[in-house]
């Protein structure tokens, strides 16, 4: 790695995750590209790579949200329930069924542009103090958004706290209990690939160099976009977020179809 790639790597994490940090997202969701097209992290590899970021940027937005006292509440506990185990099997997923970048970027992208439409259309909409989901209702959702995260590499929080707070659950409730839920079961899927990076084929083992530096600046851009959270407006961020998430759908949808024509 050049000292520019390294550069790049911690700019690209701090960038990230100021940005997304706010509203629930570790990041991950958009380092994805930086690896894929600027550092040429090879697949599966980027995967794993994710979920070391998830693990070493992790601590910074959630040692800020601790001490506002956002991680103790039981909406944390009901998401690990159902995402650790399904990050596990979409690590297992990642590696023996879908290896392909091909594959994975168009999986990425039918991933990224529902979400991305969702978070621009969606309207604001009333917040109660009791969540808009049962408790079965919510683990089930986390089990399936689990399995997603694990194919993708973002630790499953990633995805499921824009899903609860579209429901009507407070930003500052969901926040901090996807951001925990991401950085646990990254913490397991993470350990999934490495154990099957023992028995299996191609680049399995996370990019160390890339995951470690971009974590770095994550650790202290997730930090301030926590701490900026009760200061920024939460449409205009949305917004942002589905902006970024359509492009980049649109983006691999074409590179996928210019690669397979």
């Amino acid at each position: 790695m050049t000292w520019t790639e390294a550069l790049l790597s911690i700019a690209a994490g701090l960038i990230i995750s100021v940005v997304t940090t706010p509203v629930g997202v570790s990041g991950a969701v958009f380092l994805l590209p930086v690896q894929l097209s600027v550092l040429a992290v090879p697949n599966p590899a980027v995967t794993p790579t994710n979920l070391l970021f998830n693990v070493v940027s992790g601590p910074g937005a959630l040692l800020r949200y601790g001490r506002r006292g956002g991680l103790a509440g039981p909406l944390t506990r009901l998401l690990l329930v159902g995402t650790l185990p399904g990050v596990v099997v979409g690590a297992v997923v990642r590696v023996f069924v879908v290896p392909g970048p091909d594959v994975f970027r168009l999986i990425v992208s039918v991933l990224l542009l529902p979400l991305g439409v969702w978070l621009c259309l969606r309207p604001p909409v009333p917040q109660p103090r009791t969540p808009a989901m049962s408790r079965r209702g919510i683990t089930a959702l986390a089990l399936g958004v689990g399995v997603v995260g694990g194919v993708y590499g973002i630790g499953g929080g990633s995805i499921i706290g824009p899903v609860l707070a579209g429901r009507g659950m407070p930003m500052a409730v969901v926040a901090p209990a996807a951001l925990a839920t991401t950085f646990v079961t990254s913490v397991a899927g993470a350990a999934a690939f490495a154990v099957l990076a023992l028995t299996g084929r191609g680049d399995i083992a996370p990019d160390w160099g890339v995951g470690i530096l971009c974590g770095a600046g994550g650790l202290v851009g997730g930090y301030l976009g926590a701490r900026l959270q009760p200061r920024l407006p939460e449409r205009a961020l949305r917004l942002v977020l589905g902006g970024l998430a359509i492009a980049l759908a649109v983006l691999y949808t074409g590179q996928a179809v210019l690669r397979s024509s």
